[in-house]
């Protein structure tokens, strides 16, 4: 039996490249909450697509592929939300997820699923849902969420709730990331890590921070968002211990980068660059050489500005420069997004 046009719902959510900062930090009320600060990162993403089927019961619903738990109760809830907006009974349906982000890494690819999911859901019922209602939704799905919900936006938030505690401004100033895996990207079980507890003046250290990278995102200053991820990554192994963290951080400063951030929930990190600084491609080729001479996976090279394309880093080979026409393309010419590449 053919399905109505109007029963079909897709929907897409990017991913991010781990966090610029993340702690502990105090709401409007000076309540403390778990709050972070994600590096978005266009190419990659998850897509969903949805067929409801009226008059089926809502649990008759299927998922494919069968293992994304998370992006299925997102599904239901969707659906239980989206029904009563239109005001009529939740229905079974029929979803499939297919997407491109390594799984472990700490890019987010849950959360993407799981958002792909809902704005496919309300898709197909014709609702619009809000960010803040999306993110209450995928909070419900996976206990905690990343802000894929508000794109590119540099903002603090509140994962476990949901909720944004500040809008740190329209974007984040011009950086370009030389993207790596750590630990041979192995994945990080991020449920398995111990909720890490902080004291007054460790809250105190995450507020000046916060107030650092406020000011970075007003004033476009790149070199203080390095300072301020740097700091927040060092933090985060006091938890994660990636044994490779000091050789990246070494290899920062002996290429003059402007620091590194780094996933707290898994195995993503990057050492960031200033583009206006002069030879950007020499240096990349150097950061990419570096890494793969330390045993580091070298996956992606991308900035936060549009015009940069997010490319493998095969693209700026560690080796010489190549001649001719093998010569690879300059940072500004157009590129199709490519695939990170398996680790």
């Amino acid at each position: 039996m053919s399905v109505p046009p109007d029963c079909r719902g897709t929907g897409h959510a990017a991913c991010h490249h781990g966090e610029i900062l993340q702690g502990v930090f105090l709401d409007a009320t000076g309540r403390r909450c778990a709050g972070l600060v994600t590096l978005p990162m266009a190419g990659m993403g998850s897509r969903a697509e949805f067929t409801r089927c009226p008059g089926t019961p809502p649990e008759r619903l299927t998922v494919r592929p069968g293992d994304r738990t998370k992006a299925a109760r997102a599904a239901a809830l969707a659906v239980e939300e989206c029904a009563r907006l239109r005001r009529e009974p939740p229905c079974g349906g029929e979803l499939r997820i297919t997407g491109d982000i390594p799984v472990g890494l700490g890019m987010g690819s849950s959360t993407s699923d799981v958002i792909a999911v809902v704005r496919a859901v309300a898709d197909a019922y014709g609702v619009r849902l809000a960010p803040d209602a999306v993110a209450r939704l995928a909070v419900r799905a996976e206990r905690a969420c990343d802000p894929l919900m508000l794109d590119a936006r540099p903002v603090l938030f509140a994962q476990r709730e949901g909720r944004v505690l500040e809008v740190l401004g329209p974007c984040l100033p011009p950086l370009v990331v030389v993207g790596c895996a750590l630990g041979g990207g192995a994945p990080v079980d991020t449920l398995a890590l111990p909720v890490p507890t902080y004291d007054g003046s460790e809250v105190r250290a995450f507020e000046r921070l916060r107030a650092l990278l406020r000011r970075a995102v007003a004033t476009g200053d790149a070199a203080l968002l390095g300072q301020v991820a740097s700091v927040s990554a060092r933090q985060g192994q006091q938890l994660l211990r990636h044994p490779e963290f000091d050789t990246l951080t070494d290899i920062g400063r002996r290429l003059g980068t402007l620091g590194v951030q780094i996933a707290h929930s898994g195995a993503v990190a990057g050492l960031l660059l200033d583009p206006a600084a002069p030879g950007l491609r020499d240096r990349i080729r150097g950061c990419v050489r570096a890494l793969d001479s330390n045993g580091i996976a070298a996956t992606r090279v991308f900035a936060t500005f549009p015009s940069f394309p997010s490319v493998p880093t095969k693209e700026f080979p560690s080796g010489p420069a190549h001649r001719g026409g093998h010569r690879p393309a300059r940072p500004d010419t157009p590129r199709r997004p490519a695939r990170l590449p398996a680790l």
